[in-house]
């Protein structure tokens, strides 16, 4: 039997492991998903092959983590420097990212996106901000700490804090941070979210399974909004066709996972 996993701090909350041992059991597949708490990015690498894994989602904090740790990096991620996937082919860690795809996938039904606002300068906003250059969006990423943002120098975007943001109009505006997934916490001061909040048509939270209190603000000012339900729907499908070696169709997968969401 294969084994596969999701890393993260924390993890008790992913519903990673029901959406993929739902594909495995109705596409008859003889592997198993389970979670593993991992406080320490750095022990990845040595967690993952002691438990003998065939692949692996990475969840926060270890995005970044899970790139260092690979021993060959394919596709989207080379640009963004981060992994969520990870697949062990022929002794090696090869990682891959699925998340920027993932949330394209869990937007399409917002209309013409030309503007975009990332709250969060992480490993998931590289991954989302580089997906929306690419896609020729214009972006804005607000951190509250300057350290972080310059990681994203190296782009054509707009880099602020807390401090010097000022409000302009956007078409979407996204919560990348953790802020609400454990916690009762705004990614940005009430003030300045409610403000922005004001100035957009669309909202979108990384975070699934919960209504977290940005989301919350936009559900009161009447904004079309999304949690990261979809996303993490989206990132699955693409993670699991890769575990499986491209087995099963796209849709088939989509198929399976998706009943784990009415459970």
């Amino acid at each position: 039997m294969k084994l596969f996993a999701i890393f993260g701090d924390p993890v008790s909350h992913s519903k990673s492991p029901l959406m993929h041992n739902m594909v495995f059991k109705n596409l008859h597949v003889n592997a198993c998903y389970t979670r593993v708490h991992l406080k320490e990015g750095s022990k990845l690498r040595d967690t993952f092959l002691s438990l003998g894994l065939s692949g692996a989602n990475v969840t926060v904090p270890h995005k970044e983590s899970a790139y260092k740790v690979c021993d060959e990096i394919r596709g989207f991620a080379k640009k963004v420097g981060v992994v969520n996937t990870i697949v062990y082919e022929n002794g090696k860690l090869i990682g891959y990212n699925t998340d920027a795809d993932g949330f394209i996938f869990s937007i399409k039904e917002f209309d013409t996106i030309k503007k975009v606002l990332v709250l969060g300068a992480g490993g998931t906003a590289k991954a989302l901000v580089q997906k929306f250059l690419d896609e020729g969006m214009e972006v804005t990423v607000l951190n509250r700490s300057a350290t972080r943002l310059k990681d994203f120098s190296h782009l054509d975007v707009t880099c602020k804090t807390w401090e010097n943001f000022e409000i302009a109009e956007y078409d979407l505006v996204v919560n990348t941070t953790s802020a609400g997934l454990s916690d009762n916490n705004l990614p940005a001061p009430q003030e300045l979210i409610s403000a922005i909040l004001d100035h957009t048509r669309y909202v979108a939270d990384a975070i699934y399974g919960k209504l977290t209190p940005f989301l919350q603000k936009a559900k009161e000012k009447n904004i079309p909004f999304k949690d990261g339900a979809d996303m993490l729907l989206g990132q699955g499908v693409l993670a699991n066709e890769l575990f499986l070696e491209k087995q099963f169709s796209k849709e088939s997968i989509q198929k399976e996972m998706q009943k784990a969401f009415l459970l």
